[in-house]
């Protein structure tokens, strides 16, 4: 699985979809990385973690989701539950041993729904730990949806989607009908979430898109007693600074235990 630098293989799924991806080789646990809505494994945080992983000799993946990135399809034709079937066939044809998993944003509740697959698989013994970064579990329905106005609501229910400005992009994000009713199979705050294994929060105070109220919530729902949230006064959605890169790679030492 190792590769040159910059250079990125395909997954192909059963439905003929390719995954983007690069792995690196090392020593295990493998970190896997799981990116935000509408981003890719060319980020800085992503890239960083993989300067981080050959530094230490660390296996690490990072891919792209279905209509991301270098990846096929359509973005709009994306949900939650499809990006979490990528994140699932990552895990297991790419990183099948013990693993832990960073989350960014949308990735952090990917990361979340794909620890509770492992544990529902009797594979929860291969998760070693996770890092979230402005996690956003149930963020379809707890930020987008219950924060949009009738009219917004009116627009994605009659005419299937709904483009929203961005602050990362100069193009709108795409939000579609779909995207949102399919996220609520998927929804994860309301209830307890059994997970045990050491899990870090990095959260931005003056976070614009996931309030650090929310990243509460979920410290809140983790039932393991090895929960530690980082919040960071000055600290944005993105949290790529490099003293965010600090925190970042010293969220993973202590998880992975080196």
């Amino acid at each position: 699985m190792t590769q040159s630098e910059n250079t990125f293989q395909n997954l192909t799924r059963p439905d003929g979809e390719t995954l983007a991806f690069q792995a690196r080789e090392g020593e295990g646990p493998t970190v896997v990385w799981f990116g935000g809505f509408k981003s890719d494994m060319t980020g800085t945080k992503a890239t960083a973690l993989d300067d981080w992983a050959r530094e230490r000799g660390q296996a690490f993946v990072r891919f792209d989701y279905f209509g991301h990135g270098a990846s096929s399809g359509d973005f709009t034709d994306g949900t939650i539950g499809r990006w979490l079937e990528d994140g699932l066939h990552v895990l297991r044809d790419l990183a099948p041993g013990p693993v832990v998993l960073v989350g960014s944003s949308m990735g952090g509740w990917l990361s979340l729904l794909a620890a509770r697959a492992l544990q529902a698989a009797g594979e929860g013994d291969r998760l070693k730990g996770m890092v979230l970064i402005a996690p956003a579990p149930d963020f379809t329905e707890k930020l987008m949806w219950a924060g949009f106005s009738d009219e917004i609501r009116r627009t994605i229910m009659d005419e299937g989607q709904y483009n929203q400005p961005s602050d990362y992009d100069d193009e709108p994000y795409i939000i579609t009908r779909r995207l949102i009713e399919e996220g609520r199979d998927h929804l994860i705050l309301d209830k307890p979430i059994p997970l045990t294994c050491p899990v870090r929060i990095l959260q931005g105070m003056c976070d614009d898109d996931v309030p650090w109220q929310h990243a509460l919530m979920l410290v809140e729902a983790l039932q393991g007693d090895d929960v530690a949230y980082t919040l960071v006064k000055s600290g944005d959605h993105r949290l790529s600074t490099p003293a965010d890169i600090v925190r970042l790679h010293q969220a993973l030492d202590d998880v992975t235990g080196t």
